[in-house]
């Protein structure tokens, strides 16, 4: 039996995220973000507080309607999307879903991080490159012209991979070594990369409801980045400076989601780059009351409530750790409330919905 109940409803207002997101100004309440919900997520949620009654499975439009739904109720003032058919094909590897409560059936998929499709120049020459000409923006589109007027569309998901697609595209391994041996061609595939990506930041600043671009690309390991720092400005840097650029030229911040320890790229990220916000913290690492008082003065900070703290807490541990990083993070603006990197089908609903809930109370 369902016995949750938010201590406050939700309305969404994208102009003062926006306001939060550009630290123009103190936000009047505490602004939610996530790089994502597992899909498992989203249908408990959905199941949970009855947010389908009344939609239709066979309208076309029932997955935008269905994302309305549940952002909307769940305190969200934005729908994170993105152009579609831009994905690249990897090798990879399947596995069982190890979560104990929202399991996914089907498994979960990994990277081989050995061996990529593309080792060699041969490799290169036969991929199968997506084309502009297969690129659309259909759900872009159907949002543009039916999102609520006080939602707004973040987007995201399938650009700003480049330190990823390096590594998913030739395998970590493979890699490594072609730094050494083939660098000519991990700089063909960056260029690559950074074509589509250029291409397809460009499609979407040109929606009027897409206020800001969020590139997602992990750099780094709990040590360090993955690859050497000079590495990271010649092959990785300046694909994000390209898209923050596009992102600043039409007037939309540049969010960046990237896990693993990056002290030693940060003032590239904040002051070549020019990133606007900074997404993705663990505890081991950094907390993000430590990155917001080290960082606040130049971006904003998202979310940050560690997923293993999450996974292992009560939810009563949860409001009071949610409450602590409010308290040192959203004073003046610059901090959005969230998961230390996204909402897993294993961390428990009840923790993450009393994170939310703690949210909506806060400074009430």
């Amino acid at each position: 039996m369902n016995t949750f109940s938010f201590a406050k409803p939700a309305s969404p207002d994208w102009e003062g995220l926006l306001v939060c997101l550009k630290r123009s100004g103190a936000p009047k309440r505490v602004h939610h973000i996530e790089l994502f919900l597992d899909p498992e997520v989203q249908d408990a949620v959905c199941s949970r507080f009855s947010l389908l009654d009344g939609l239709s499975e066979d309208d076309p439009a029932h997955p935008y309607r269905k994302q309305i739904a549940l952002q909307s109720y769940l305190g969200y003032d934005y729908i994170r999307c993105g152009a579609e058919n831009v994905a690249f094909q990897f090798n990879q590897l399947p596995t069982a879903d190890t979560a104990t409560s929202l399991t996914r059936s089907s498994g979960r998929m990994y990277i081989d991080e050995n061996r990529g499709p593309i080792t060699s120049w041969e490799e290169f020459e036969r991929y199968p490159w997506p084309t502009r000409e297969t690129i659309t923006t259909k759900a872009l589109e159907w949002y543009e012209n039916n999102l609520p007027d006080n939602m707004c569309i973040i987007a995201g998901g399938g650009f700003g991979h480049f330190a990823e697609y390096l590594s998913w595209l030739m395998g970590y391994t493979t890699l490594c070594t072609a730094l050494f041996e083939q660098r000519d061609l991990v700089q063909a595939i960056y260029k690559k990369v950074l074509e589509q990506d250029i291409y397809v930041a460009s499609l979407m600043v040109q929606f009027d409801k897409v206020k800001a671009l969020w590139g997602s690309d992990d750099m780094g390991y709990k040590g360090g980045p993955l690859l050497s720092p000079g590495d990271m400005r010649e092959f990785v840097l300046p694909g994000h400076k390209a898209l923050a650029a596009i992102a600043h030229d039409a007037g939309r911040p540049y969010l960046l989601h990237s896990c693993g320890k990056l002290d030693l790229l940060m003032d590239d990220l904040i002051h070549d780059v020019r990133i606007d916000a900074k997404h993705s913290f663990e505890d081991v690492i950094e907390d993000v009351v430590a990155a917001k008082a080290r960082y606040g003065g130049h971006i904003a900070l998202l979310g940050g409530i560690d997923v293993d703290f999450l996974c292992r807490a009560t939810p009563e541990e949860t409001r009071l750790r949610t409450r602590e990083v409010l308290e040192k993070c959203q004073h003046g603006g610059g901090y959005c409330l969230g998961t230390g990197n996204s909402v897993a089908n294993y961390i428990p609903l009840e923790n993450y919905l009393a994170m939310l809930d703690e949210g909506r109370k806060f400074g009430s």
